[in-house]
């Protein structure tokens, strides 16, 4: 049975890529579009539901899940719409701080929520070797990672490059908190054995590139993964829809229950 999709930002980057990707499937219905006031320009030629309140759009979607890339703030508030409605919501935004990812786990208890900073397979089977990698090649390679973005990203670093770095953290026993390294400038000293380094590049319309160099003696390891299009992460949204919505309330969940 088809899955009906409310798209968030439909105007948007993603929103858009998300809603064509519907379109184009056979497994998904684009059941609604959602846009800030003032920006609803264009919307009803994807010939559904068009709204500004998601309060006003989801009673004319029962059943409806929503996909949502857009602000912390924006999503936080769309996941607390979909609670008040029994809706399951997708959320691949970034940026979220502690209280956010809180906030989110709190709304999981009440309706199907799932989070993912990156929704590629790729990425997502990254995060599952890495921790072997790093554990076999022991406590002599430092540990290091670049990532690019387009020049519109608002957060740095990436939700993928924290996650990423997370998992490197953990596989040494680390907290990131303690080991993150984000800037460097001027006489610093030695770099210290327990850091990980994460540093930003921005600009042009790059779609997303996390390289994690493992460094030790007389040799190097550079494990790279490149986003070629933003489809990617769309049609990884779209799995977690058709996948959320067979699932109950009780938990945040993420990319890692799907597989």
């Amino acid at each position: 049975m088809s899955v009906l999709v409310i798209v968030m930002g439909a105007n948007g980057r993603m929103g858009n890529t998300i809603a064509n990707l519907v379109q184009a499937s056979d497994k998904h219905t684009l059941a609604a579009v959602v846009e800030r006031p003032g920006n609803t320009q264009r919307l009803d030629s994807w010939g559904c539901v068009v709204g500004t309140d998601l309060d006003e759009v989801l009673p004319k979607v029962p059943g409806g899940v929503i996909i949502d890339f857009t602000a912390p703030e924006a999503s936080i508030a769309n996941a607390e719409a979909a609670a008040r409605h029994g809706n399951a919501i997708v959320i691949g935004t970034t940026g979220f701080n502690d209280e956010q990812k809180a906030k989110l786990e709190e709304l999981a208890k009440a309706t199907r929520v799932f989070w993912a900073p990156n929704m590629s397979v790729g990425v997502n089977v990254l995060l599952k070797v890495l921790p072997d990698l790093i554990k076999h090649l022991g406590e002599l390679y430092d540990l290091e990672m670049v990532e690019l973005h387009h020049n519109k990203k608002k957060d740095s670093p990436s939700g993928t490059a924290i996650r990423l770095a997370e998992c490197l953290a953990e596989a040494r026993g680390w907290d990131l908190k303690d080991v993150a390294n984000y800037h460097r400038e001027g006489i610093i000293g030695e770099r210290p054995k327990e850091e990980i380094g994460v540093q930003t590049i921005r600009g042009g319309d790059v779609v997303g590139v996390h390289t994690i160099y493992c460094m030790g003696p007389g040799e190097r390891i550079e494990v790279t993964h490149q986003a070629h299009s933003r489809e990617t992460f769309a049609a990884g949204s779209l799995r977690a829809a058709q996948w959320i919505e067979k699932q109950q309330p009780g938990k945040l969940y993420t990319m890692s229950d799907i597989f």
